[in-house]
């Protein structure tokens, strides 16, 4: 017996409906996946990654954890990257975060959250060094906007010095890192201006990064 057979009906509904649109679509992703991109966003249902950009399955591959974070110790997404870079030679890393941000949000509260702190720490630290500067903001709003901001770009320095992509770049890989934010109100992806391609760009963002 199904469990959840609404979710069923709904994968043979689209399954029926792509295959219609476009005959052998199965047969053709059965083959191999080669996406040009891989995303590295939040975990937060409402930010689908696939349908914000408008591409198909294969042609983006996808990361996606709490407050889309890039930490070095975090295997899991280290794969990923690893996987993305050597293996499928994608050419652009987007890292995405959203406005209103929970997990964003959490770390900028002053009260505990049980263990999403410690995977949160990296963000409260971002937090209590640019706080002087969030406080001259007009409300909560904009102030933890600003926050989902500034934490795209630190997780943009993060994938930048992680050894894949040092790496890559040692052997003139091409590669490109972007910053987006995602806005849930109305559906816009924004692109922050935080593109890096090699060291000197990073170096230069790094620089940025701390003097703001």
């Amino acid at each position: 017996m199904k469990t959840l057979p609404e979710l069923f009906a709904n994968n043979d509904e689209w399954r029926h409906r792509t295959e219609q649109n476009q005959p052998g679509f199965f047969k053709q992703l059965e083959g191999q996946q080669s996406p040009r991109f891989l995303w590295i966003g939040c975990a937060d249902s409402r930010v689908p990654a696939n349908q914000i950009v408008g591409l198909m399955p294969g042609e983006l591959f996808v990361h996606r954890n709490v407050a889309n974070l890039v930490n070095h110790t975090d295997l899991n997404l280290l794969s990923v990257l690893q996987f993305a870079v050597d293996v499928l030679k994608v050419e652009h890393i987007m890292v995405v975060g959203h406005y209103g941000c929970g997990g964003v949000r959490a770390a900028t509260e002053d009260q505990p959250h049980g263990l999403i702190d410690n995977w949160l720490r990296q963000v409260r630290e971002l937090y209590l060094r640019n706080r002087k500067a969030l406080a001259e903001l007009p409300d909560d709003g904009a102030r933890l906007d600003r926050m989902c901001e500034l934490n795209v770009a630190r997780q943009v320095i993060n994938v930048a010095n992680t050894t894949v992509v040092q790496e890559a770049w040692r052997r003139e890989q091409p590669l490109s890192i972007h910053g987006w934010i995602y806005s849930i109100a109305n559906g816009k992806l924004s692109d922050l201006d935080l593109g890096v391609n090699n060291n000197p760009e990073l170096r230069t963002l790094e620089a940025d990064s701390y003097n703001g």
